[in-house]
């Protein structure tokens, strides 16, 4: 999902040029960094207005849906997402996002309020589960209807099941490159040494000077929305703000520390989209 924003081209494994030239690729760096609040209904509904998929389907060919967050793919391939008044924005102009409005509340509060509108989707998400609680409190404020109910309605539908709704393509192949564990995570170690030879760091030091630094100023940096939530960003923060302001031992530290720190993030995520794969797609 990191890839539909401007920027950081190696951090988010983007596919190069020469890869692009071979195969055109739609959904890639058209989103301004500085967007905070673009989501999943964002880009299923950016797809379906440009026609990409219908598109391709048009000219007699496959379309292929490539990508490592797979709430994103899943979001292209059944009925899951839930419209609401929220309108899609790809310019940096501060747009009100209700979502992030009540994201700022206490999460206890927030689970109150929800428990008050939707005690079924209360019931089920956990008060520090901040996201999950204000995006169904967001739900319910826009549409007038509990969460929980639309749910309920989505998997009623013919083809639906406990999982979500049908399939908006009914004859859709999934393939899951599975490997060992052991074999994977050498793997993305070997990935992040290569991001590091292919000039990350560099990418990284000119990221955070044209867009992060004056946040980080001023106390207002963000690593939980946008681009900023990228893996390998945030990891690498103590070595950012204090390059150039600390001896080269701490700096080298620091730098040792953020390379570790986005293995191991790297690892973890990788387990996650396994986990998401056998839970969600694999038990539909």
């Amino acid at each position: 999902s990191s890839q539909v924003y401007k920027g950081l081209d190696i951090i988010t494994n983007k596919v190069s040029p020469q890869e692009q030239r071979l195969c055109r690729h739609h959904m890639i760096s058209f989103v301004d960094p500085l967007v905070s609040n673009y989501t999943v209904v964002d880009f299923r509904d950016k797809a379906a207005a440009l026609r990409h998929i219908d598109d391709i389907f048009a000219r007699d060919k496959i379309p292929i849906v490539v990508g490592g967050t797979n709430y994103y793919i899943e979001s292209l391939l059944w009925k899951v997402l839930i419209n609401t008044k929220e309108k899609a924005s790809t310019a940096p102009e501060p747009v009100t996002d209700r979502k992030v409005e009540l994201e700022q509340l206490d999460g206890v509060e927030l689970h109150r309020r929800l428990s008050q509108v939707d005690p079924e989707m209360a019931a089920k998400l956990h008060p520090h589960d901040k996201r999950k609680v204000a995006r169904s409190l967001q739900v319910f404020e826009e549409t007038g209807i509990p969460h929980s109910e639309i749910l309920h309605q989505q998997q009623e539908e013919e083809g639906g099941g406990p999982l979500g709704g049908p399939l908006k393509y009914p004859h859709s192949c999934i393939l899951w490159l599975h490997a060992d564990q052991a074999a994977l995570d050498q793997r993305l170690e070997k990935r992040v040494d290569d991001m590091l030879a292919a000039g990350l760091l560099e990418e990284l030091r000119d990221f955070h000077r044209r867009y992060n630094q004056e946040k980080v100023a001023e106390n207002r940096q963000d690593y939980q929305h946008g681009i900023f939530q990228s893996i390998g960003f945030k990891e690498f923060h103590e070595y950012l703000i204090n390059e150039g302001n600390c001896s080269p031992e701490t700096s080298a530290l620091l730098l040792q520390k953020g390379i570790q720190a986005l293995k191991q993030v790297t690892k973890r995520y990788a387990r996650r989209q396994n986990k998401w794969v056998r839970n969600r797609f694999l038990r539909r």
